[in-house]
C-alpha cells in the first residue's frame, strides 16, 4: 500500500491530462510486451491482448534502444515520461534534450541489469547519436506496433477523461478521487492505492496530474523537477461488440440516432438519458446497439461507464460514406 497526501493546496491543483502520453506509452507497452501471457497475474490491462494480437517479429527487433531502456521488472527511466508532451514528435524532442545528468542518473540501474551494449553506453554518456539513435528507434517502434492501436487508445483516455471531468462536476474532488480506481481508496486527505511495497508521498502543494493509461498494468508515479507529481493509472477496460450479427440490423429510428448525436460529447448513461430525454434503462439499450454497430465506444470503471463515438460514428453523422 502506498499512501499519496493531499495538502489542502494540492486538492485545487488536481489536473486531468488532455490526452494520452504517446511516448510514455510506447514505453510502457514495450514493458508489457515481456510480460508473458498470463504472466502469473490475474489481471491485464486491456493493451496486453491487442498488442499481442499485433505482434509481428521480436521485440527487440521493432523497439531497438527502448527495449534495453525498460524492463518487465517495473524499471522505467524517468526521463521517457514527459507529463507536459501529449504529441508523440514533442514528446521526442525533449528526449533528445533531456541533460546529460539526468540521463546518467535516470540510467545509472540498468548495467547493474546485464551486459550494457554499446548504444547503452553511448547513452549512458548522453551522445547526440545515441540520442537519436533512440528517438529513431522510437519511431520506428511507435509506427510497427501502435498506430494500428492508436485510435482505440485515444477514445479510452478521451472518455476517461470524460468520466473524471462529470464526475467531478457531479460530485466535487472527493467523488474524483473516490472512483479513481477499484480497490483505491480515499480517506481523506489521503489516497491509499495497493501495491507490493509501502510507503507515502507528501504532495507538499506541488498538485497533481492524472494521466490515464492504456498500458498500464498498475499505478506509476512520476516526479518531475518542476511541476505537478504525477500519477499514471490503468484507464478502464473497453467494452467490445458483442458480434457482427448485432451489428447495423436494428440501427434505425429517431432516439438512437438522437442517442449517437448526443454522444458527439462522451456522457455517462446518465447523463446520455439525461440528454436526450429517456429513461436510464432506454440509454443503455441503445447505446448497446451502438456499441455493437462500431457506432460508439464504452470504457467501465468500477460501477461507472463512459460512452463516446468512434470515428465510424462521427463519419455516420456527416453522412460521410467513404469510411467503412
Amino acid at each position: 500500500m502506498f499512501r499519496i497526501v493531499f495538502a489542502e493546496t494540492d486538492l485545487r491543483r488536481i489536473t486531468v491530462a488532455p490526452g494520452p502520453n504517446a511516448v510514455y506509452e510506447a514505453a510502457l507497452s514495450v514493458r508489457l510486451s515481456r510480460i508473458a501471457p498470463g504472466g502469473g497475474r490475474r489481471w491485464r490491462p486491456p493493451g496486453a491482448r491487442h498488442l499481442q494480437e499485433r505482434r509481428k517479429g521480436g521485440l527487440e527487433a521493432r523497439a531497438g534502444l527502448l527495449s534495453e531502456l525498460v524492463r518487465a521488472d517495473g524499471f522505467v527511466p524517468d526521463f521517457l515520461l514527459q507529463p507536459d508532451a501529449h504529441d508523440f514528435d514533442g514528446g521526442l524532442e525533449r528526449i533528445r534534450q533531456t541533460p546529460v545528468e539526468q540521463l546518467a542518473v535516470d540510467l545509472s540501474p540498468l548495467p547493474f541489469f546485464g551486459r550494457p551494449s554499446r548504444s547503452l553506453l553511448d547513452l549512458l554518456s548522453g551522445t547526440v547519436a545515441a540520442r537519436q539513435r533512440l528517438t529513431d528507434d522510437m519511431r520506428g517502434y511507435f509506427t510497427s506496433s501502435l498506430a494500428p492501436l492508436w485510435p482505440e487508445v485515444q477514445a479510452g483516455a478521451a472518455a476517461d477523461r470524460s468520466l473524471r471531468t462529470e464526475t467531478l462536476l457531479r460530485g466535487g474532488v472527493d467523488a474524483l478521487l473516490a472512483t479513481l480506481n477499484v480497490g483505491w481508496h480515499w480517506d481523506p486527505p489521503v489516497l491509499r492505492i495497493p501495491s507490493h511495497s509501502s510507503y507515502e508521498v507528501p504532495l507538499c502543494g506541488r498538485g497533481l496530474l492524472l494521466v490515464p493509461s492504456y498500458f498500464a498494468p498498475a499505478p506509476m508515479l512520476g516526479y518531475p523537477a518542476d511541476g505537478p507529481v504525477t500519477l499514471v493509472y490503468p484507464m478502464g477496460h473497453a467494452d467490445r461488440p458483442s458480434c457482427s450479427a448485432d451489428a447495423l440490423g436494428p440501427l434505425l429510428g429517431r432516439t438512437r440516432a438522437a442517442v449517437m448525436a448526443a454522444l458527439r460529447d462522451p456522457a455517462t448513461t446518465t447523463a446520455l438519458a439525461e440528454r436526450v430525454g429517456i429513461s436510464l434503462a432506454s440509454a443503455s439499450q441503445h447505446a448497446t446497439v451502438l456499441r455493437n454497430a462500431g457506432l460508439i465506444s464504452t470504457i467501465r470503471i468500477g460501477g461507472a461507464v463512459m460512452h463516446t463515438i468512434t470515428p465510424l460514428g462521427t463519419a455516420l453523422l456527416r453522412g460521410d460514406t467513404a469510411v467503412r
